[in-house]
């Protein structure tokens, strides 16, 4: 796998159509702040291919609760957070971009919302279902340039609309929709609207938590999810690896560009439909009383595009949506197979395996199509702060708990776990509540709790942060340090130590079986065993042969028609040596230079919109 491809696959996978349609909306309602997401991941990429990845090649995992599993030993904390994992992609993941590209094909075709999330579905089932993570990277990659392409005209047409940058600076602030209640805010634009730093107490982006509290959950989304490590752990070596998050970071410079800049133009240009401060207005508009700054960018292109650009836009939305889905079931079916239902059933055969994933992306969907009327409700109807909202209140714990894990030899299970477990307790109460006493309509008096009125959810992210580290620190401080064996390879420190636990556990059970194998018993055993297999074989072939071209067509397209014993390699073959750590000088050079400039591109951005 060569670097290109994983870096066109790591920014499609995190520009899905609900990106597109969540920061163009973010833009029209609160400006230019939510940029600095984009630049926080363009910083946090460089930190997953530089300091995260070698830990994790050097563990020899496939996935990140397998990582947990092997830093700290039992079984709880796997489980734990790979159903955590779960939760997150129903929460942010797919009813977001199930709800974002359904919002894009009713403002485009006029039809339900509910018919549209349905022909999504079909089409991303029908697509998905054949291919495994190499056919999904190639075809992020394939996507990301349809994405750009569409992107990138339409952010030529909307600047010539309003006459560049300049003029949109101009125009913005006299965005004000004709319907709204004089003696309020309600519709007017922000005085800030075009700069990333603000009032740490009383704006919709307070500058502490745009420095720290949005870094916690990006440490959580480019390093230690499996939709985003995946694709990283694929490289043929690690810099391979940093290749591609090089040129994924340079692609992320684009979405300002491309998305939030193109919503606050959709405001100027459809004031009244995508700024509408009035609650019968909005749902009128687009069947949602909280706000209509979601359809900023279906707006946009519907409306401004021609005929055949209108139709080039439509397959942007539906590859950027097809990307993010195919990437998310992917992964979330490579977690539940491996760490949840291989813990049920640890014997089962691949077949299974193949099965029970494919079912269970089948109830994510369901799950996740249930979870959309929230999501529509919910952060005064801006569909991005509903993803950076929730993902504050549920990712810090499992960021710190793997920085402590990668960083901190000292960290042990019960440090970890009860960290993790206090954190994710708190985080959610704190979600709850958002829940039970959502953000009133504007002009409305607010009645919720103090904790929800008055502390944001990025301020939050710090003190969930600083809270889960603090039981790390105390627990694992007062309880029994780790085993060394356990540490060997799982950290920054001992990332290029020889002798891994796992490797020194396989080759004791190996010992044990041979020494079974020479004893009588272990040879009647071991004969028992062959003619089991030989009997299994000869059943499988003979099944084969009575299928009829049908099945045989479905199972191949499902990838379901190969023999069990040579479906996967083990992966830890590919990512055991040390090797992959070798690095050529020119190419090692190269990689270097292009940090240099990445890291000085990441503090212009973050100058120049300060």
């Amino acid at each position: 796998m060569v670097w290109w491809p994983i870096g066109a696959s790591l920014f499609a996978s995190n520009v899905g159509s609900g990106h597109f349609i969540g920061l163009a909306g973010t833009g029209a309602a609160s400006g230019i702040a939510v940029s600095a997401y984009e630049f926080n991941g363009m910083f946090i990429l460089i930190l997953l291919a530089w300091f995260f990845l070698p830990i994790y090649i050097a563990a020899e995992v496939t996935t990140m609760p397998e990582y947990l599993l092997k830093r700290f030993g039992g079984q709880r904390i796997r489980l734990f957070i790979a159903t955590l994992y779960l939760f997150i992609y129903i929460f942010t993941k797919i009813s977001v971009d199930i709800y974002a590209g359904a919002v894009f094909i009713q403002q485009a075709l006029r039809w339900d919302l509910y018919i549209a999330v349905i022909g999504l579905l079909a089409i991303t089932t029908l697509y998905t279902v054949g291919g495994g993570l190499a056919a999904v990277i190639y075809t992020d990659a394939l996507q990301t340039v349809v994405m750009l392409t569409g992107a990138l005209i339409l952010m030529g047409y909307a600047f010539i609309k309003v006459e560049g940058y300049s003029g949109l600076q101009e125009l913005y602030f006299h965005a004000i929709p004709s319907i709204r209640d004089l003696n309020t805010t309600c519709g007017l634009p922000r005085n800030d609207a075009f700069h990333i730093f603000r009032n740490p107490a009383t704006s919709d982006f307070p500058w502490p938590g745009v420095l720290i509290g949005m870094t916690i959950p990006s440490i959580w989304y480019w390093c230690t999810d499996q939709v985003i490590v995946q694709r990283s752990l694929s490289a043929k070596t690690l810099l391979h690896a940093k290749g591609g998050s090089l040129f994924a970071v340079y692609l992320k410079i684009l979405p300002v560009f491309i998305m939030v800049l193109p919503g606050m133009i959709s405001r100027v240009l459809f004031t009244d439909e995508v700024a509408c401060a009035d609650a019968d207005t909005c749902r009128r508009i687009c069947g949602n009383q909280v706000g209509c700054s979601d359809i900023a960018y279906p707006k946009l292109v519907m409306e401004l595009l021609p005929g055949g650009l209108r139709g080039l836009m439509m397959s942007v939305m539906i590859a950027a949506l097809m990307s993010s889905l195919t990437s998310i079931f992917n992964s979330a079916s490579t977690l539940f197979t491996m760490d949840i239902w291989n813990h049920i059933r640890p014997h089962c055969s691949e077949w299974e395996l193949m099965i029970v994933g494919r079912v269970f992306v089948l109830v994510l969907v369901v799950l996740s199509v249930l979870w959309i009327p929230l999501v529509q409700m919910s952060q005064g109807g801006q569909l991005f702060q509903y993803i950076q909202s929730i993902s504050s209140y549920l990712q810090p714990p499992v960021a710190v708990v793997f920085m402590a894990g990668c960083f901190w030899k000292r960290t042990n299970e019960m440090g970890a776990f009860w960290g993790l477990f206090t954190g994710i307790l708190v985080g959610c109460i704190r979600m709850a509540l958002d829940f039970i006493y959502p953000e009133p309509l504007c002009g409305q008096p607010d009645d919720r709790p103090l904790v929800t009125k008055y502390v944001h959810y990025l301020h939050f992210s710090i003190i969930l942060s600083v809270f889960t580290l603090i039981v790390v620190v105390i627990i694992s401080l007062s309880t029994k340090p780790p085993d060394p064996k356990r540490i060997s390879r799982m950290t920054w420190f001992t990332r290029f130590e020889r002798n891994n636990s796992v490797v020194g556990q396989a080759e004791e059970a190996a010992h044990k079986i041979d020494s079974t194998m020479r004893q009588p018993e272990g040879d009647k055993l071991h004969q028992e065993e062959i003619s089991n297999a030989n009997n299994i074989t000869l059943s499988t072939v003979e099944s084969v042969k009575k299928r009829s071209k049908l099945i045989t067509f479905v199972l191949w397209f499902c990838g379901m028609d190969k023999k069990e014993d040579t479906a996967s390699a083990p992966t830890s073959n590919v990512l055991a040596n040390n090797h992959l750590f070798i690095e050529e000088g020119h190419m090692h050079n190269f990689v270097n230079a292009n940090l240099i400039v990445c890291l000085s591109a990441v503090v212009f951005l973050y100058a120049y919109f300060s």
